[in-house]
């Protein structure tokens, strides 16, 4: 895709992501890549952008990147440990902070008549993370913003188009970061507003009919947005050379492998229905560790879609439904693989014995990205508003080992849980929500009688694209009938709770 794209250089920063999706909401294409491993083809990017870092410019392990190609050649936005990395390196002073400089700051100053702060006023809000302060300008350095605690909060290089700020207009908490970064993007680096959901559905089906030819393509499909998004994507470009599978691996939602199979024949989709629940289910019989019920389920999904594929003559392609925060963190700042927290089903190779090539549809896209795409080819609402759910499904919403009468018992609540949302015009302001069960039981009174039955814990948080989160506030009365009647109506559960976590520390699911 030949767009007007934006480099950002990642340092390890917890907000690179922020960065690039803010820049996406100008409409600007950018990428991502470690500090140290710069594409090649450097010159098809017309801005450079360098991340924060929980790095040290002062430390022996400085994070180092090769700027040759960029320095003074091309726009260079440096946030926090980027501005302080060419303050340091450049004839400037950087030390450590005598005060802790995190959270909001105020501007004091803003150097008059200065494009990069054009609309910006002395008083906007600006969120500051960091631990070293920059003492003394590089040379050439003009000073071009400040806040009470921090002199040199943003400057400029003279006789280039290079900018630094402390920092983070990435941040919602910077309020007129985005503003900030059109003034660098648009009105100082001459970057077109050119990336639409429309111009990605054009420029796609026109990749994926070029790639792909005639051939065809298997596509395994989950019911969820991402691979739903996929699919309509291949539909346009390939027709009927594309073959959809959902597996049913009995840990779906109550009802949900009929209904979803419906809603995706009613699109046109040329899609095979597989209930493969027994098979699951054998593969998880006594296991509880929450890797293992990962990769046994990821295991039976490969030896089950493997069985489905070979039913089709001649495919040559697997479609997936990976997105760009899947590439962005396989891997980290330094090159190497990231921490693995959890295991994702569809991340990583494929079994050799597979043999066939990989496309991508999504993979340069967030998530509300994907969403804005359905819905620029007319997709179901309610399928683009779909929360979105675990690859393993229920199993990693079952603490401990896996039974059917686990499933049924979480089946049923969950049901109870997500129809109650949508009654109450909820749903839509959650950003995921489910129920899990805890391997506990706990003594209850139920007609007079005492009961030992199972305790269940709802979630439900709000989120942009999953990295962090938020419980939700839900009202009292709302969660009142959701525990009455869960307790009522599924046997088997005495308790409910409702779990008010965020993201970190927490994660959104419980396994």
């Amino acid at each position: 895709m030949q767009h007007n794209k934006v480099l950002i250089l990642d340092f390890g920063s917890q907000y690179t992501q922020l960065i690039a999706r803010r820049v996406r909401e100008l409409n600007i294409y950018c990428e991502i890549y470690p500090y140290n491993k710069i594409p090649k083809e450097v010159d098809e990017y017309k801005a450079v952008i360098l991340s924060g870092s929980p790095n040290s410019v002062r430390a022996e392990n400085v994070l180092h990147p090769d700027l040759s190609q960029i320095r003074a050649k091309k726009p260079l936005l440096a946030v926090c440990y980027g501005a302080q990395y060419l303050a340091h390196f450049s004839g400037g002073e950087v030390a450590p902070s005598n005060t802790r400089e995190y959270g909001r700051a105020k501007l004091s100053y803003i150097k008059p008549d200065e494009a990069f702060f054009e609309n910006l006023q002395v008083g906007s809000q600006v969120w500051m993370s960091h631990s070293d302060t920059i003492k003394s300008l590089p040379t050439n350095g003009v000073l071009l913003a400040s806040t009470h605690d921090v002199h040199n909060a943003a400057y400029k290089i003279e006789g280039e188009d290079t900018y630094a700020i402390q920092f983070h207009p990435e941040v919602y908490h910077s309020t007129d970061g985005k503003q900030l970064l059109e003034n660098f993007l648009v009105n100082i680096a001459k970057v077109e507003q050119d990336w639409t959901p429309q111009s990605f559905v054009e420029e796609t089906v026109e990749d994926l009919q070029n790639k792909i030819g005639n051939d065809r393509v298997v596509l395994g499909l989950s019911g969820g947005v991402d691979s739903s998004v996929a699919a309509m994507l291949l539909h346009k470009a390939i027709g009927k050379n594309l073959y959809c599978i959902f597996v049913n691996n009995g840990l779906l939602r109550k009802n949900e492998f009929t209904d979803v199979l419906e809603q995706y024949k009613d699109m046109g989709l040329n899609v095979k229905g597989v209930d493969a629940s027994s098979r699951f289910l054998e593969a998880l019989a006594g296991l509880s560790d929450p890797e293992e019920k990962r990769k046994a389920i990821g295991r039976v999904f490969i030896e089950v879609f493997d069985d489905e594929a070979h039913e089709i003559t001649d495919v040559k392609w697997l479609a997936q439904g990976t997105i760009y925060p899947d590439i962005i963190e396989s891997v980290s700042a330094t090159g190497g693989p990231s921490a693995t927290i959890k295991s994702h089903h569809n991340v990583g190779g494929l079994p050799d014995f597979m043999k066939l090539k990989i496309v991508e549809p999504l993979k340069a896209l967030f998530k509300d990205e994907v969403r804005r795409v359905g819905a620029s080819m007319d997709m179901d609402k309610n399928l683009l508003g779909r929360h979105p759910f675990p690859g393993p499904g229920l199993a990693i919403r079952i603490l401990g080992d896996i039974t059917p009468e686990k499933v049924r018992i979480l089946q049923e609540v969950d049901a109870v849980f997500i129809n109650g949302l949508k009654e109450w015009n909820l749903y839509d302001k959650v950003w995921q929500a489910g129920a899990i069960l805890l391997p506990v039981n706990s003594v209850g009174v139920m007609g007079d009688e005492r009961t030992y039955e199972k305790c269940v814990a709802l979630r439900a948080v709000e989120s942009t694209d999953g990295m962090t989160a938020d419980w939700v506030n839900l009202p009292y009365e709302f969660l009142q009938k959701t525990s009455n009647d869960i307790i009522n109506k599924v046997k088997g559960v005495n308790r409910v709770v409702y779990d008010i976590s965020s993201k970190p520390p927490a994660t959104i699911e419980w396994e």
